[in-house]
């Protein structure tokens, strides 16, 4: 596989593979440190990239190990999501009470398990299929859809509790 090929397979999905570690490693540079890394990684195994069933799940399979690695270096007990881009065309107050309610969400999220947070990045942010999140987490897809459900009944339940959101 020569450099142009490789560009056109990686470019559909280099976006993703930097939001993945961006959510991660919580740190911009670190997330580009990160997918440069998984790039270099990709091209020195791009003569096996055509056997791959699918190279998109390989990259994001690479990138969540990468980052899981770094993290574990770092001893760094702190997953953080970063909010996907929220608009609205309503009022200013409008706004102001999604992103408020985004914020909390975000940070209940903090406190899902890593497994539980990866998924919902990849479900909810990414909108990937269960079948791709299954082959990307190694588990099966009713592993998956279970560890996404629980994961929003926590976040449901929290924010119930803090704000009694979903009851008025």
């Amino acid at each position: 596989m020569n450099q142009l090929e490789f560009v056109a397979l990686i470019s559909p999905f280099k976006d993703r593979i930097f939001r993945l570690a961006k959510r991660l490693l919580v740190s911009t540079e670190e997330a580009q440190d990160a997918s440069q890394e998984v790039f270099l990684k990709l091209w020195n195994k791009n003569s096996e990239i055509s056997s791959w069933s699918n190279a998109e799940a390989m990259a994001m399979t690479i990138t969540k190990n990468y980052c899981l690695d770094q993290l574990k270096a770092k001893r760094s007990k702190t997953i953080s999501l970063v909010s996907s881009n929220y608009s609205d065309g309503n009022s200013l107050e409008r706004k102001l009470e999604g992103t408020n309610s985004l914020t909390w969400v975000h940070r209940i999220m903090e406190q899902l398990p890593e497994q539980q947070k990866i998924i919902m990045q990849l479900r909810e942010i990414e909108q990937m299929e269960f079948y791709e999140i299954a082959e990307i987490m190694k588990m099966s897809e009713t592993a998956v859809r279970v560890a996404l459900s629980r994961s929003r009944k926590f976040i449901k339940e929290k924010m119930q509790e803090t704000h009694s959101y979903g009851t008025k």
